[in-house]
C-alpha cells in the first residue's frame, strides 16, 4: 500500500504521535520512512526569547538537528528503514517539496491545537499542507487515553 512515507516531526507531543503512527503504519507495510525535520523562522520568537536575531537561525536549526536525531533513532530502534532530512522554511511548503522530491505515498502530521490569535498569525499549516501535499495525507490525532501521557515516552515508536 505505502512504499515511503514522510513524517513530519517537531519534537512535540504531536509530533510524537504521528510518529508513533507513522511508525506503526510503515512496520505494516514495510514502508522506507524519511523523517523530516523543518527551522521555522517566527519573527515574534527572536522578541519572546530575548535573543538577537542573529543568534536565533543556529540556535533553530541546532535545537531541531538534536530532535531529529532523537526521532530517527526511535524509528532506527523499531527496526525502521529511516532517511533523516532537516530543511528550513515554512512547515507546509517544505513538507510538500519534500514530498514531491522523494516520492512518498503519505505525508504524516501532528495535530496541535491553535487559538484564534495563533490561527491568524501563522495560519494553519495543516490546512496549507492541502494545497502543497502531492499524496495522501494522516493528521494523527492523539486518543483521549494518550492525553495525559509522557511526551517523551509516548512518542516512541516501540514504546508500550
Amino acid at each position: 500500500m505505502y512504499r515511503r512515507i514522510l513524517l513530519a516531526y517537531d519534537g512535540s507531543r504531536a509530533g510524537h504521535e504521528a510518529l508513533r503512527q507513522g511508525a506503526d503504519l510503515a512496520r505494516l507495510c514495510r514502508a522506507e520512512v524519511i523523517l523530516l525535520a523543518i527551522v521555522a523562522h517566527e519573527p515574534g520568537v527572536a522578541l519572546a526569547e530575548a535573543v538577537t536575531p542573529s543568534d536565533l537561525p543556529a540556535r533553530e536549526h541546532e535545537e531541531m538537528e538534536r530532535v531529529l536525531d532523537e526521532g530517527a533513532r526511535d524509528l532506527r530502534q523499531a527496526g525502521l528503514p529511516v532517511q533523516a532530512c532537516l530543511r528550513q522554511g515554512h512547515p507546509a511548503e517544505e513538507i510538500g517539496r519534500l514530498a514531491r522530491e522523494m516520492g512518498v505515498d503519505l505525508i504524516v502530521v501532528g495535530h496541535r491545537e491553535q487559538g484564534a490569535l495563533a490561527r491568524w498569525w501563522s495560519g494553519s499549516t495543516g490546512a496549507s499542507l492541502l494545497a502543497h501535499a502531492p499524496c495522501s495525507l494522516l493528521v494523527a490525532l492523539a486518543t483521549p487515553g494518550d492525553q495525559g501521557a509522557d511526551a517523551g515516552n509516548a512518542g516512541s515508536p516501540h514504546a508500550p
